[in-house]
């Protein structure tokens, strides 16, 4: 069974533009490439050859991830959590004293620089199903952290 990928909509959008920008515009411009290089003869000593085709290789592969996780993506639903933790819900905490806010998303959209965190992460994890006001010591590879829910929305 095919893993299921969470997506917001807005990760979706992001993902099929991303698609169709390699499998049309990035995956010609290759393939020019390759062909320019070709017509310079001598592959075996043509670095711009070898360049051209790794970077095929690379939007190949990007393509067929792409495509799979679009076939399998699950749009998260970010309303009606009932007050609890769920993926598509944004957590208001206390961290050791300093206020953050997080994002509950699944893992193709995780960006904990923007406060946008897996399900799937070690806080991510702890904090599903958690509610306003519990308490949770969460064993990071930076240490142990204590954080309270301030709020879910």
């Amino acid at each position: 069974m095919a893993k299921k990928h969470l997506l917001t909509t807005e990760g979706l959008e992001k993902l099929k533009k991303e698609l169709e920008n390699l499998t049309g515009q990035r995956r010609k411009e290759v393939i020019e490439r390759i062909q320019e290089a070709v017509a310079h003869g001598d592959l075996s000593e043509n670095a711009d050859y070898a360049q051209a085709k790794e970077e095929q290789s690379f939007i190949e592969g990007r393509i067929q991830e792409l495509e799979e996780i679009l076939k399998n993506a699950e749009i998260i639903k970010s309303s009606g959590h009932g007050g609890v933790v769920a993926v598509g819900s944004t957590v208001k905490v206390a961290v050791n004293g300093s206020e953050r806010a997080y994002t509950i998303v699944g893992s193709n959209e995780a960006n904990p620089a923007e406060g946008r965190i897996s399900n799937e992460s070690t806080v991510g994890q702890k904090l599903l199903g958690a509610k306003k006001g519990d308490r949770l010591d969460i064993q990071t590879p930076g240490g142990k952290s204590s954080y309270e829910i301030l709020e879910i929305t």
